[in-house]
């Protein structure tokens, strides 16, 4: 054992009274999970280690395979708008139907739904009655829903609540709005500590921005005790990027590697370049396997996002079923673990079989995005976000976007309340200003 997994042990033993916030003992804990950190970091790789994954923009482009040739884009300012406000609108409900069983295990959503009389999902989730809550009680879930849930379920929605998976598309835009197309990771982080506060992030998000305060400043913020560094969180941050390049994955990659590198490193990073430039292929593609390595083309040829997503799109060309693909998905991963759960790749795969497996179905998509369990509004969310760019806002079903009410709240300060449309319009006009 080395001396980094034994002082990992060690710390697994102390007791959680003793490692609450304040006192002696809690400052030495956290000491010595500092110092873990950093031995952990220090760490060589192991000799049969197989890709090569690096971090920084010009390795990463050097280490891509040959891009797809893919159409040009060639639509009006209206349909810019129309396919933006679609992605906009598709990120929001989607991310709305999978924020109730965030980290749920799927036994759990699958007993809820089925419960309350929609399983396979085919609506938002609802407050089960007292007969039908005593019936998921009776099977003895990990998870269950909580009655003051009420504004992110069915018969309370009233617009979209704030939420990080809409918080940075907001955030994504209003750099570059304030900035222009040339804005950097040192703008990105200026503008979290301006407008974004803290505690309105999580996991690798909270550690960069903790870096950035203390003068650690990107790219090192993204690795400097950051534990979560390939965690999902960048891969969420991607959508303006791609909505504001329109056929042009390998620039919507390269502003995506700008945000991504402040708080990721490897595949946490990988995630992010791959929606946006997913999402900049969907204006122009219409299959989505094409769309899908499009966006895989901006990623190092060797690394584990690329054989992640590539096993199932593999899995779908052989005739798989969607059960027997998240059934795979699930042997991978292991959805008790909170590193597995929330890794960047895990949930790509999701979101692929969702995308190959809804028959391009808005509906199935985004639902197939969430009944795997993981990370479900961000799944439901990046599914959802890449249909709606594909098909448009008039597209999408008005039994979805019905309860938003074209209204969207965020924890962005300039951007608090706002309706969606209007955010849609702004994000299509500064786009535009932006364009090559």
């Amino acid at each position: 054992m080395s001396t980094a997994e034994g002082e990992f042990e060690r710390l697994l033993a102390v007791p959680k009274s003793e490692r609450t916030l304040g006192g002696a003992r809690d400052e030495a804990w956290f000491r010595a999970c500092e110092k873990l950190m950093d031995d952990v970091q220090r760490l060589p790789y192991r000799g049969d280690y197989r890709y090569a994954e690096p971090s920084d923009l010009e390795s990463i482009q050097r280490a891509r395979p040959a891009a797809p040739r893919l159409a040009r884009w060639r639509g009006s300012k209206r349909e810019l708008l129309e396919r933006l406000h679609g992605g906009l609108l598709g990120r929001i409900c989607g991310c709305m139907l999978g924020k109730p069983v965030e980290g749920w295990h799927r036994r759990s959503i699958r007993i809820t739904g089925a419960a309350t009389g929609n399983w396979p999902l085919g609506n938002y989730l609802r407050l089960p009655t007292k007969k039908e809550d005593a019936a998921i009680a009776a099977q003895k879930p990990t998870h269950r829903l909580h009655r003051w849930w009420t504004a992110i379920v069915r018969d309370g929605m009233n617009g979209m609540v704030e939420d990080d998976d809409t918080n940075y598309t907001t955030v994504g835009f209003a750099v570059v709005q304030k900035h222009g197309k040339d804005f950097t990771p040192l703008d990105m982080a200026s503008f979290w500590g301006q407008e974004l506060p803290i505690f309105h992030t999580c996991t690798a998000e909270r550690v960069a921005y903790r870096n950035f305060a203390n003068g650690v400043l990107p790219p090192l913020s993204g690795s400097y005790r950051n534990p979560y560094r390939e965690w999902i969180g960048a891969q969420i941050r991607a959508d303006y990027f791609g909505y504001a390049n329109p056929g042009n994955p390998e620039r919507a990659a390269a502003w995506a590697w700008r945000d991504a590198c402040v708080s990721h490193v490897k595949n946490g990073i990988y995630g992010e370049l791959w929606v946006a430039a997913t999402l900049a292929a969907a204006y122009v593609e219409a299959d989505w396997i094409t769309i899908i390595r499009a966006g895989l083309a901006q990623v190092p040829q060797s690394c584990r996002l690329r054989e992640d997503v590539e096993k199932i799109i593999g899995a779908f060309m052989r005739g798989s079923s969607y059960e027997s693909t998240v059934d795979m998905i699930h042997t991978q991963w292991d959805e008790t673990r909170g590193h597995d759960w929330c890794h960047t790749n895990s949930n790509a795969q999701i979101v692929t079989a969702a995308l190959l497996f809804g028959d391009d179905d808005y509906e199935k998509t985004i639902t197939r995005a969430v009944m795997p369990g993981f990370d479900t509004d961000c799944n439901g969310a990046t599914a959802g976000s890449l249909w709606g760019v594909r098909h448009g806002v008039k597209a999408l079903p008005r039994k979805w976007t019905r309860p938003m009410r074209d209204h969207i709240r965020t924890g962005v300060a300039s951007y608090a309340n706002v309706t969606i449309s209007k955010l849609a319009a702004d994000m299509a006009e500064t786009a535009l200003k932006n364009s090559e």
